[in-house]
């Protein structure tokens, strides 16, 4: 039985390019950056080479991109760096009640700080509106966080719009793309956005490396203190691997994007239309929003089976989806994001989250379905 693997919004597969990439400079570069002599140079030289590349690929200046460990530290460093450095301006920061926990987790850490954070409620498909940040913003506001697209549900947020209202009241503008960067066109040159966050993951790249983009005219406090590697913001010796492997997957994920978005598209729509005919559209529940979404995120609610039941079977059959949700001594926890949504109690307890990428197929698809059909017959069965 060969493996399906449904669950690209958790990890991708390193794509081969990318593995060749990294070996070669396992292999050939062991240089600190930091060092005068010619390894050291060599390393900085490829260290900049990536920086090029992937701030080509999101539209903003070389100087301006700060390479991490990855979605969560960007998002830490995006949060506590910008509430420390405008700490005399005020402690009031607006985010919403769907972001990922990097965020979230990171608010509440705050609050014990003494910040106040206001959570934007969210419409029954995960979507704020511009007014709810305007209605929201105090004179005391420093930071605005909200999510690009959403990784449970795949919803799409008014970020341009939303950027525009924290512009005019020079409230700095913090969005977490680590979802979007490879499913959606990002230009920072052309948004009105001050940090972003990307992790190379989840673009067929390594794992424990990403990058934040800081504008150049944000100040932040760093997280870690060392060395003067990236121009002070974060210290540390970097992962030129990993940093050279994510430039690589950065630059494919945009070569490639429309063909990525179409086949994401075609498999989504298959997953529906099998679905529809194997299992019924009245036994199942489309969660996000019906056309502000990505197109390689699926979350679909099916009352006869509770999540933890659809996961355990559906993994029996060698398939991999997820439930999006937080899972805490082996048992799931409701979603917070489907919570926010206020899903009715037999949606939220059996939702799951297909999410499509690279080596799927048409085929895979339709055994899912299948499996999906063959399991909610077993339970119905059951009951009578």
């Amino acid at each position: 039985m060969n493996n399906i693997y449904l669950d690209h919004a958790a990890s991708t597969p390193i794509r081969p390019e990318v593995a060749e990439v990294m070996m070669k400079v396992m292999t050939e570069q062991y240089g600190n950056a930091s060092s005068v002599h010619s390894f050291g140079r060599a390393a900085k030289r490829l260290i900049s080479s990536a920086r090029d590349q992937v701030s080509a690929v999101v539209g903003c200046r070389p100087d301006e991109l700060v390479f991490t460990a990855g979605g969560t530290e960007s998002d830490n460093l995006a949060l506590f760096g910008v509430a420390a450095a405008r700490a005399e301006r005020g402690k009031h920061i607006i985010t919403t009640g769907t972001e990922h926990h990097a965020v979230l987790h990171t608010c509440q850490r705050l609050e014990k700080d003494g910040y106040e954070v206001t959570y934007l409620p969210v419409d029954r498909y995960g979507r704020i509106h511009p007014e709810q940040v305007a209605e929201a913003i105090r004179p005391d506001t420093i930071l605005v966080s909200v999510i690009y697209a959403n990784n449970e549900v795949g919803t799409i947020q008014p970020i341009s719009e939303i950027g525009q209202i924290t512009a005019e009241r020079d409230i700095a503008f913090h969005v977490d793309a680590v979802q979007a960067l490879g499913a959606l066109p990002i230009h920072l040159s052309e948004l009105p956005v001050d940090l972003m966050s990307f992790s190379s993951h989840k673009i067929n790249g390594p794992q424990g490396v990403g990058a934040l983009y800081v504008g150049k005219n944000i100040k932040l406090e760093p997280l870690q203190y060392g060395g003067l590697q990236e121009r002070t913001r974060r210290a540390g010796t970097e992962n030129m691997a990993g940093i050279a492997g994510f430039a690589k997957a950065a630059e494919l994920a945009k070569l490639e994007l429309h063909e990525r978005t179409s086949r994401d598209e075609e498999l989504r729509g298959s997953l529906l239309t099998e679905l529809e005919e194997l299992v019924g559209s009245s036994h199942y529940h489309i969660n996000g929003h019906p056309e502000h979404h990505l197109a390689h995120i699926l979350n679909i609610s099916f009352p006869e089976c509770g999540t933890e039941t659809m996961l355990m079977n559906l993994d029996m059959e060698g398939i991999a989806i997820s439930s999006g949700s937080a899972c805490t001594s082996g048992s799931l926890e409701p979603s917070h994001v489907l919570e926010a949504m206020h899903l009715p109690p037999n949606l939220l307890q059996s939702a799951v989250r297909f999410s499509f990428g690279l080596g799927n197929t048409i085929e895979e698809i339709k055994i899912t379905a299948k499996k999906i059909a063959t399991i909610l017959d077993r339970i119905r069965s059951r009951k009578y």
